[in-house]
């Protein structure tokens, strides 16, 4: 699941016009590296949720064959963005009964995303990256393969993860933040993660953005 429902105010004027996940870098759209990643792996499926302007991403991007994936499209335009977790609940019945990957629209990352992982008996594993300038204080700890909430050291969560569709099902309707969940999940111990020391930005506001296409190749 690709998570593009966000209005992405601190990119205004661009988003006034044009959905985040359709801003370019190097001439494509973000959500497009995404895809083509995505397909590259062997993700066969893809599941897109929209609201700010979503029509355009579905006019744009179609029933996904132009990747050789097939897109489904989770439609919030008419409640408004749910939120992460809020989104993946409203998209669960198209997201099936074995775990997923979702990731954020407007990050771009060289990350490899796998179909293989294998979430044993946890429920969620994240990816974290070092902190960036504009999280210098990070989100969550890591000791070995274990994500805390509480720690000393602590990094960034990237954007990327795998879930296990159960730990949603009991979630009611409605606009939702992930991190509480996930670090009532931490608690509990069920949640794995890893260190991502490749190229990653959380393309949020227009000088970002503007860096990214100036850095990268």
């Amino acid at each position: 699941m690709i998570l593009a429902a966000g209005r992405g105010e601190r990119m205004r004027p661009l988003t006034d016009i044009t959905p985040k996940p359709l801003l370019e870098v190097k001439g494509k759209p973000l959500i497009v590296w995404h895809i083509e990643r995505l397909a590259k792996a062997g993700f066969g499926e893809i599941i897109i949720n929209v609201a700010h302007l979503g029509y355009k991403i579905i006019e744009a991007l179609g029933d996904g064959s132009k990747w050789g994936v097939r897109i489904t499209y989770s439609d919030e335009q008419g409640e408004g963005a749910l939120e992460s977790a809020g989104g993946i609940v409203k998209a669960l019945t198209l997201l099936g009964d074995e775990p997923f990957l979702v990731v954020n629209a407007d990050i771009w990352t060289d990350f490899n995303f796998d179909t293989s992982v294998d979430l044993g008996d946890d429920l969620v594993h994240l990816i974290l990256i070092q902190n960036p300038e504009h999280n210098i204080d990070g989100d969550f700890g890591l000791d070995s393969d274990r994500v805390l909430s509480e720690a000393d050291e602590k990094y960034t969560f990237s954007g990327v993860g795998y879930y296990c569709p159960q730990l949603f099902k009991e979630i009611k309707y409605g606009k939702r933040a992930l991190a509480p969940i996930l670090r009532d999940l931490m608690r509990q111990n069920l949640v794995s993660g890893e260190l991502y020391r490749g190229i990653w930005t959380d393309v949020g506001t227009v000088k970002r953005l503007e860096e990214i296409n100036k850095s990268i190749f």
